[in-house]
């Protein structure tokens, strides 16, 4: 019921946009005299911070054209080298570094109510010295019934499955919620001396063991029961979704948590937007709408998936207390031996508190001290871990000397 009054309050508002988009249109017109007046700027301005704040938000697109190899730039192509029916493996092809012998890399993003191109930033620091592959996940809306459910067991299944199609020799970047995951597919094909278990993992910003320095996501996941979730949150797709009928945990939902956590930032930064188009600052305002166009665009999740997570991950803490299970597996991370393993986790991030993923080395005892890492990123909250100056600069460049120091393959130089 709750979908169908969302879908029914964006159709309801198609007139009202509709208006409000022709009204902006013609107070950009430059032959028009009072378009320059302080009163018609204002007009302006508020029309749009309405246009920003009540239209929908499309999958953005990754737009990485280019990149810089040694000095030189080369040409990127994205191409899907596997699709499966909720996720695409997605490939970042680099003319002319076929030689180069980089490593694989591939990028676990999130399947947490964002789409993938929130790590446009995380791609764009790799591509340069990796061959970087990372999870497109299909927004749940759109995955008609007939390809079933998807869960955490899915999820893990997936991964290994994308490891087979890299091949033997590749490495791993889990972001946030992937963390879980990716540890335990490694877990599990380390127990059974799988050819293509990575050669590293680096888990970044991820809750291993969210009973340490627990946030407030990790509080509510904690102070409501998981019958609570299913009836709270979990709706059915309306038409004309594709997904028509399938239960899902809605992206506007997810969205509203976001914005509650931090509401007066979200609410100064459409009034600063508003200054700033009535100043005439476009680089500002540019600034804001890139930001704004990457974070209010939300994709629903697969209620089964949804519900299967919160309760191992942040209820029960299967994977920290060893009775976390895939197909009936138990999840034993002592078997992973000859995978490297970083942790990196942000001094301010309120999602993930500091050591949940730093938990992950006391779970892999038998991995040698020579092949383990942990950075603390100090001054960056949950995004500054993946993007953003500090990635760039500082994390971006620890993480791949990792990577290349426990390779085994030195780069060719052709």
């Amino acid at each position: 019921m709750l979908y169908s009054l969302y879908e029914l309050h964006h159709a309801a508002l198609r007139p009202v946009r509709a208006m409000v988009e022709a009204q902006t249109q013609a107070l950009k017109l430059p032959y028009l005299p009072m378009n320059y007046t302080a009163a018609a700027r204002t007009l302006a301005a508020g029309l749009e911070v309405f246009s920003n704040i009540t239209r929908r938000y499309p999958k953005p697109a990754f737009g990485l054209a280019t990149t810089m190899v040694d000095g030189t730039p080369r040409q990127v192509t994205e191409r899907n080298v596997l699709s499966l029916p909720f996720c695409h493996l997605k490939h970042f092809e680099r003319e002319g570094c076929e030689g180069r012998n980089d490593p694989k890399l591939l990028i676990v993003a999130p399947l947490s109510g964002h789409y993938a191109t929130l790590l446009r930033g995380t791609v764009e620091a790799m591509l340069p010295h990796h061959e970087v592959y990372i999870t497109d996940w299909i927004d749940a809306r759109d995955v008609p019934l007939r390809e079933g459910a998807f869960s955490l067991d899915d999820y893990v299944d997936y991964i290994r499955e994308f490891f087979v199609t890299l091949g033997p020799g590749a490495h791993v970047i889990g972001v946030c919620q992937p963390s879980v995951p990716v540890l335990a597919a490694v877990a599990l094909m380390s127990a059974d001396n799988d050819a293509h278990v990575p050669r590293s993992m680096t888990l970044m910003g991820g809750p291993i063991d969210t009973r340490i320095s627990p946030t407030v996501p990790n509080n509510l996941a904690q102070e409501h029961s998981i019958e609570w979730f299913e009836h709270s949150v979990i709706n059915h797709v309306p038409l004309p979704h594709a997904g028509f009928m399938r239960q899902v945990y809605p992206g506007f939902i997810q969205l509203t948590g976001f914005m509650t956590m931090n509401l007066d930032r979200h609410v100064g930064a459409h009034v600063r937007l508003f200054h700033h188009l009535i100043k005439g600052d476009g680089d500002s305002a540019k600034a804001h709408t890139d930001f704004y166009d990457e974070y209010l665009a939300v994709m629903d999740l697969p209620a089964e998936y949804y519900l299967q997570t919160v309760k191992t991950v942040f209820q029960d803490h299967a994977l920290p207390r060893g009775i976390m299970t895939v197909r009936g597996e138990t999840v034993d991370c002592t078997a992973i031996r000859k995978t490297a393993l970083l942790t990196v986790e942000g001094e301010k991030d309120d999602i993930s508190g500091v050591g949940q993923t730093m938990a992950a080395h006391d779970l892999c005892p038998n991995i040698p001290a020579a092949k383990r890492g942990h950075h603390l990123q100090a001054g960056v909250g949950h995004y500054g871990v993946f993007n953003g100056r500090r990635w760039r600069e500082e994390i971006a460049p620890k993480v791949t000397a990792f990577i290349r120091q426990h390779d085994g393959n030195p780069l060719k130089r052709r």
